[in-house]
């Protein structure tokens, strides 16, 4: 696996050593050992989640206070935006993002650590998307940033007003959003 850093230190992208032939492809998405190995990173996923959007649908920018997930983000069909801002108070890169394109020819993965908002937009006609999570979903917990947040001022690639659930359409502005210390 190739391991990619951002500008945001903690956020990953991997790359994992696919093979190809005429048959198709095989790659192991996830190894426990050698994601601990090659990364640095000692974590326990407890939950998958599938999600599948139209084009230009935008979820997001979404975490949650109680028991923060550190997600590890795969599209499995399509192309998406993918989205990580940093939302720790104490750490040097707070209230900074970053976006990479994603799809599933290319095979990438994203690590985004707990004490990230996760946002991601279908650039494709349907994007399905894949995720590990380090934690649980706490519906009490779960909490929304803008997605067009002036302060975190996301260039996020739209060809078209972003389709967006009345959750997302309700989140809080950076500034009064509930975040981590």
């Amino acid at each position: 696996m190739k391991i990619v850093h951002t500008k945001i230190p903690e956020v990953l992208q991997l790359e994992p050593q696919v093979f190809a032939d005429d048959r198709g492809f095989f790659f192991e998405v996830y190894n426990h050992q050698k994601f601990a190995q090659e990364t640095g990173i000692v974590t326990n996923f407890v939950q998958d989640n599938h999600s599948c959007s139209k084009q230009n649908v935008l979820r997001g920018l979404h975490y949650q206070i109680q028991q923060p997930q550190g997600k590890l983000i795969r599209p499995i069909v399509g192309t998406i935006f993918d989205v990580a801002v940093d939302i720790r108070k104490s750490s040097a890169t707070f209230g900074k993002w970053v976006g990479y394109e994603l799809s599933a020819e290319n095979k990438p993965l994203l690590w985004i650590p707990p004490g990230f908002a996760h946002g991601f937009l279908a650039l494709s006609e349907i994007a399905e998307v894949m995720y590990k999570t380090t934690d649980y979903y706490s519906p009490q917990g779960d909490r929304t940033i803008l997605w067009n947040d002036p302060d975190l001022s996301i260039d996020w690639p739209l060809s078209a007003p972003p389709i967006l659930s009345a959750k997302d359409q309700a989140g809080k502005s950076f500034k009064t959003a509930e975040i981590f210390d």
